[in-house]
């Protein structure tokens, strides 16, 4: 069977393009995952072993997730090509400026650290190989930050989804190739987001949209580093647009109106539009398990596509109320979301169970939720057509529309006037609440602020959203979802039903608790996988809602363009000026060098012994991951360096293994009691800014030095 849009014989419409386009990146990561991870379970993630079936998958994947597909976009060829522009661009900026975070002192360098292990081993967890060591010993310690000891291995912290996908930037280019991974999955997002705008508000407003969220600096910030934000974006807006196109299939099929290819080339028309329906269906699961797979990518993913799960509820239950055919998704939704989800949770059970176990105190309560709210929607179908009768009803009510678009107003406001209403704080019980407390600190003094390490600045979260997308964005997309809420209730505009739910929940529960240390740029990534694009989606459906508005109100084209015009430059400026100020100044750049020259000064037959505690938290797992080198750390009593005694006595232990003993430590100071040190790392360059009440404008400066020592054997003098 031929897929029409590949039809040399006839050119494909620039609205199948977008269409076409905004969802195959999701398909890509789908299938990748789909067939990566199994392979990763088998200890067997390797070029060759997961290549094949991977390709194969992702083209499962986009045949039926794209055949015969429907016209479900209506797009001008300038409307295509200037999204196609801003998200070229968006990658290209990007991959110039990009971050090298590989020295492990935030997330980034654990996931970079994760996949640089993945490429080249292709298996978890990471030995910890004491025997390298003389056998195991109570003065080794394997773990550090990002990495834990668990069941004498090392487990990598976070889900395996995004180092899978960074890995095979390191099977194609090594450390060079994964740091460009990034910008890529930056310019797909563009792709996605613009595709989800062209089905909801329109074409014309794609082009405008991808810019907006572009230039917004947590899609800057993310798109330039290993984060997970970026990928988890494209799955869940990748899955709204997958589950659109599966409603205009259903649509068409049943109606014969609508979005129906005109022309459909090599196949009966009539036939088409009778296979729709089970396309439908297909397309449907597919969703669901693009949703699902979200979890794969992160966990929070789990608070993010709860309302995918009432909504495929609400299908069925539609469905046996008997109801609109378009109940009919519910099941494949439903069934797409659980498979995914539940391979998510199965590779967290498996290859995260440490990062889950710290995570308890907000996984359990998530998971809790969860399962209440599916036996609420089990309980809903079961009493659906009991209810169908009360529902309709209850829609009826006279003044109901307007209070559903008051509600979304009122919320608003409530986060608008959280700073004068509570101060946000936390009470350090934990060993790592006291390093978040000394952290936060830390930046207050730099910042110029009364040290109170218990201030999370959650109350400010709604003001990091103006930060980043400006005023006129935040109150376009509030009037977006105040108008789309009151049409829903009044049983109008299904189809916005499921986005608005995703991007209020995970809005609303995000600027509730951002649950991150509170310094910008660095919490500006919980806005990046729903927040920012989700208000970007609703602002410019708000702005053509204004232009409609002035249309009906009698004024004429000119006037419409200028309202359109002005509010494009009202959505485009604040972002602009807020990026602005750190766009040109990549960060961190410098550390593959660094550490590729700390790798290449390491004698052969070394094991290394980190004998200071910041060097430890950085390096144990780039020397032995990047560099292959076996690393432990020598723990310390007090302070930051371990008793000399100590230290000597484990280098005699390695070379009774018949191994050379290195010490690596932070200063020369630190090293020179136990042979002659020499610098193999000396890094200048700059980081992110550290800001808690203002947006980041400007960078620091950052300095790594590393000093390496083979010490003397006992005895030599």
């Amino acid at each position: 069977m031929r897929i029409a849009w590949f039809d040399p014989a006839r050119r494909p419409s620039a609205g199948r393009v977008l269409a076409v386009a905004s969802v195959v990146p999701a398909l890509v990561l789908a299938g990748w995952l789909l067939a990566g991870l199994p392979l990763l379970l088998l200890g067997v993630f390797r070029p060759l072993a997961v290549v094949p079936p991977g390709l194969l998958v992702i083209a499962l994947l986009c045949r039926y997730g794209l055949r015969r597909l429907p016209e479900t976009v209506e797009a001008t060829a300038w409307q295509v090509t200037g999204v196609l522009g801003v998200a070229l661009a968006s990658g290209v900026c990007n991959a110039l400026l990009h971050s090298e975070q590989l020295i492990v002192r935030r997330d980034p360098a654990t996931y970079a650290q994760y996949a640089v292990w993945l490429a080249r081993h292709g298996s978890l967890p990471v030995p910890a190989d004491p025997q390298a060591f003389g056998g195991p010993d109570p003065g080794l310690r394997f773990d550090s930050v990002g990495f834990y000891d668990h069941g004498g291995a090392v487990v990598p912290q976070f889900m395996p989804g995004p180092p899978m996908v960074h890995a095979v930037g390191a099977w194609l280019g090594d450390l060079a190739g994964m740091l460009l991974v990034p910008p890529l999955l930056g310019a797909a997002a563009v792709l996605v987001l613009a595709g989800v705008v062209a089905r909801l508000a329109g074409a014309r407003w794609a082009p405008l949209a991808a810019l907006a969220f572009a230039v917004s600096l947590p899609i800057v910030y993310t798109s330039r580093t290993t984060f997970s934000e970026i990928p988890s974006m494209i799955m869940l807006f990748g899955g709204l647009a997958l589950l659109h196109d599966a409603r205009v299939r259903l649509r068409s099929g049943v109606t014969g109106v609508g979005y129906l290819p005109s022309a459909p080339s090599g196949e009966d028309p009539r036939r088409v539009r009778a296979a729709q329906p089970g396309d439908a269906l297909a397309g449907a699961a597919l969703a669901g398990l693009v949703f699902g797979l979200a979890v794969l990518v992160r966990i929070d993913g789990l608070r993010d596509v709860l309302p995918v799960l009432g909504y495929a509820g609400l299908l069925v239950a539609v469905r046996r109320a008997g109801g609109r055919e378009e109940g009919r998704l519910g099941l494949p939704l439903l069934a797409g979301l659980v498979t995914g989800a539940g391979l998510g949770l199965l590779a967290g059970r498996l290859l995260a169970a440490p990062y889950l176990e710290y995570l308890s105190g907000s996984l359990v309560p998530l998971l809790a939720i969860c399962g209440a709210f599916a036996a609420l929607m089990l309980a809903v179908v079961a009493l659906a057509p009991r209810l169908a009768a009360p529902l309709r009803r209850l829609g009826r009510t006279p003044r109901l529309p307007e209070a559903a678009a008051a509600a979304v107003a009122l919320i608003m406001v409530v986060f608008a006037a959280r700073p004068w209403l509570q101060t946000v704080v936390r009470r350090p019980v934990t060993p790592e609440d006291q390093t978040t407390a000394q952290f936060i600190t830390v930046i207050q003094r730099a910042n110029g602020l009364s040290p109170d390490g218990t201030r999370l600045y959650y109350e400010d979260s709604l003001y990091w959203v103006v930060w980043y997308v400006g005023v006129p964005a935040v109150v376009l997309a509030t009037l977006a979802a105040a108008v789309l809420a009151r049409r829903l209730v009044r049983g109008t505009g299904a189809g916005w039903l499921l986005p608005l739910a995703v991007v209020g929940w995970t809005t609303v529960t995000t600027l509730y608790r951002p649950a991150i240390t509170p310094d910008q740029p660095w919490a500006a990534r919980r806005l990046v996988p729903v927040v920012v694009p989700g208000l970007v989606l609703l602002a410019v459906w708000g702005l053509r809602w204004v232009r409609d508005k002035a249309r009906r109100s009698g004024y004429g084209p000119a006037a419409q363009a200028r309202v359109a015009a002005a509010g494009a430059v009202l959505l485009l400026v604040p972002p602009v000026i807020t990026t602005a100020g750190t766009f040109l100044t990549p960060v961190e750049r410098g550390e593959r060098a660094a550490v590729e020259a700390m790798c290449a000064a390491l004698p052969p037959r070394a094991s290394v012994l980190i004998v200071e505690r910041v060097t430890g938290d950085r390096f144990t797992q780039v020397v032995r991951g990047t560099c292959g080198v076996p690393t432990a750390r020598v723990p310390a009593l007090r302070g930051d360096v371990p008793p000399g005694s100590e230290v000597l006595r484990l280098a005699d232990r390695v070379r009774a293994a018949g191994r050379v003993p290195v010490l690596l430590a932070a200063g020369a100071a630190q090293l020179s009691a136990y042979g002659m040190p020499v610098r193999v790392m000396a890094l200048r360059t700059r980081q992110d800014e550290r800001s808690l009440i203002s947006p980041p404008d400007t960078t620091w400066s950052l300095s790594v030095d590393v000093w390496m020592a083979v010490p003397r054997p006992a005895g030599s003098g």
